[in-house]
């Protein structure tokens, strides 16, 4: 079947379209609005909320709006105060508004592909929790798809509103699981021109590593990983020790055969003394998502109440929110204060809420910024004692082993502290990872550990690669000169890309305002053999407008400048439009 309705973004070119049909549905159907001689309505908000805007060849179908939360301002503000309707102070809420459909296409799936392309946007924007005014004539329409009242009722003109909110994450899986096969039947005759996917991760949390896909997860192509350039994963651009190699090519047939140590205790025993800790402080898994899946799944429930950076790595939000339902609180990091963690900041939310578990990566990722040790632990020591600290060093080499809280978290009963032994040590395809405890925590979460959780292959090479710690210093010191002059050059391209490198092995590039988003960038390098991992769907501070980027060697280095340079051109040569921001003059409907 042939692809019939489009959803796109409004061009400048719609504009007139939607002033004009909002004035006959508002003003003169709905009498919501006086009539305008100009037959025209806008309102204040025009020129920053997004429109989406649906239409069957060269006919405009119908459109909706939404205000993302980086505006600082809603059309409920003109309706309910903040203090009236606090969860319009959270930084992850979207409204969606003004959803309008010509009289002659409202009984056809317009408004609610309309609808599920709102959720979509926000999702892929970083949203959390979307609000909403819904004409209370029509409440049961948007009961149905999963909005719930908040307790408030107003009304504009003639017209009564309930005012809605959902969980966008909830709404996803809901709407995802309830028309499932409806989804799949459309996602091949939509004409869907919007910069997401048309569906929904399964589990709702997005990776990087999409570039996998181009060498084709089946590995019957391998030979195509020569021809990409895998920069939206955080994996090392340096080979393992040279020992790793030599520990797996020694025999790899009894090394892929055989059932390694069921506890890993050669390994525990390598850490504990290149880290030089007590080996009951310690506990092994295939990576860290293996360690955080085990260990929150152990201290955690729905009654928890936990409080994540934002922005952080996405498998916190994920583990805490979507498979355990805690209550999850952020903490803000913000692009004016450099994304840098403020501790007397942190110590204050912490002191506020009675928190079960604190997370701090350090090095952040995505940021880049680090924390040092000793300010970060000023804020452990201020905290209630109650509170568990969960400190991330994945990419703590970069800065220094002298900077962990490995040895704090040793003997402190608040204090993990996760190490992943895969992106500083050149083992991501081995999986590998420990944290370290005072020793009745570590004991507990080995209890609760498999036998033979990290496979022969990877062991053997964790412990080689833990026996050459000057190679690895040398390489992480090479990082440092890759990362800068990668920078410099795609500052390079464009006066008005913002580079930010931050201290470990990846550097963050955002675009400017009103031009094309990050989806389109990665979408374009990926022509060109370049995977680059857009940010936007881990927090709205992004404004999807920001690139994270691996660094890799020098030549593929080259190649990702010169990806990002013909995607840049071809965007903003091809006159991308805009996203297009103009409000609605009514709430949603």
């Amino acid at each position: 079947m042939a692809r019939e309705l489009q959803l796109r973004v409004a061009t400048p070119e719609d504009l007139d379209w939607i002033h004009e049909l909002r004035h006959r549905v508002y003003a003169e159907e709905l009498n919501q609005h006086a009539p305008d001689p100009s037959g025209r309505l806008q309102d204040g908000l025009d020129g920053d909320n997004v429109y989406l805007v649906a239409a069957r060849g060269a006919d405009r179908v119908g459109f909706v709006s939404l205000t993302p939360p980086w505006l600082g301002r809603y059309s409920l503000d003109k309706y309910l105060s903040r203090d009236e309707l606090p969860l319009l102070n959270d930084e992850a809420v979207f409204e969606v508004r003004v959803l309008t459909v010509e009289p002659r296409w409202r009984a056809t799936a317009a408004a609610p592909l309309l609808m599920y392309a709102a959720l979509r946007w926000t999702a892929s924007r970083g949203g959390r929790r979307v609000v909403a005014m819904g004409r209370t004539d029509l409440l049961d329409m948007y009961l149905a798809a999963g909005l719930r009242p908040v307790g408030h009722t107003v009304r504009s003109g003639s017209v009564s509103f309930e005012v809605l909110t959902a969980d966008v994450a909830e709404l996803t899986r809901a709407t995802t699981r309830r028309h499932h096969h409806t989804l799949q039947w459309l996602a091949s005759r939509v004409d869907w021109r919007l910069d997401m996917a048309f569906l929904a991760r399964p589990d709702g949390c997005e990776h990087g590593g999409a570039s996998f896909t181009a060498i084709g997860t089946d590995f019957r192509r391998l030979h195509r990983r020569a021809q990409v350039v895998a920069a939206d994963v955080l994996d090392a651009w340096f080979p393992p020790a040279p020992g790793v190699r030599a520990a797996l090519a020694q025999d790899l047939d009894w090394a892929v055969r055989t059932s390694p140590p069921a506890d890993a205790e050669g390994l525990v025993a390598e850490i504990a003394a290149a880290r030089e800790l007590p080996p009951e402080t310690l506990a092994v898994g295939a990576g860290s998502s293996d360690l955080i899946f085990r260990a929150f799944g152990r201290w955690l429930t729905p009654d928890s109440r936990v409080l994540l950076t934002d922005p952080a790595y996405g498998e916190y939000a994920h583990v805490t929110e979507r498979v355990i339902g805690c209550r999850v609180d952020r903490f803000p990091l913000r692009r004016a204060d450099g994304w840098r963690i403020d501790v007397d900041r942190l110590s204050a939310a912490v002191r506020s809420a009675r928190y079960d578990l604190v997370v701090v990566v350090n090095p952040n990722n995505p940021t880049g910024r680090y924390l040092p040790a000793a300010d970060l632990y000023s804020a452990v020591a201020a905290a209630p004692d109650r509170t568990r600290w969960w400190i991330d060093e994945a990419y703590l080499g970069y800065v220094g082993l002298g900077e962990s809280l490995a040895g704090v978290a040793a003997t402190d009963p608040r204090v993990v502290v996760c190490s992943s032994l895969s992106k500083m040590y050149a083992l991501s395809g081995a999986r590998a990872a420990f944290l370290v405890a005072e020793p009745s925590t570590a004991r507990e979460l080995r209890r609760w550990t498999p036998p033979w959780a990290v496979g022969l292959p990877a062991q053997l090479a964790a412990v080689a690669a833990l026996r050459d710690p000057a190679h690895y210093s040398d390489c992480w010191q090479r990082t440092h000169t890759l990362r800068r002059d990668l920078a410099s050059a795609l500052a390079g391209l464009d006066g008005s890309l913002e580079v930010e490198e931050g201290v470990a092995n990846f550097l963050n590039v955002t675009l400017p305002s009103g031009g094309p988003s990050a989806a389109e960038l990665v979408r374009e390098c990926r022509r060109h053999g370049v995977h680059l991992r857009d940010l936007s769907p881990l927090t709205p501070a992004y404004q999807g407008r920001t690139v994270r980027v691996a660094v890799r060697d020098t030549s593929e280095n080259a190649r990702i400048v010169a990806a990002c340079q013909a995607a840049w051109h071809d965007l903003r040569g091809a006159a991308v439009p805009a996203v297009v921001g103009v409000s609605g003059a009514g709430p949603a409907r």
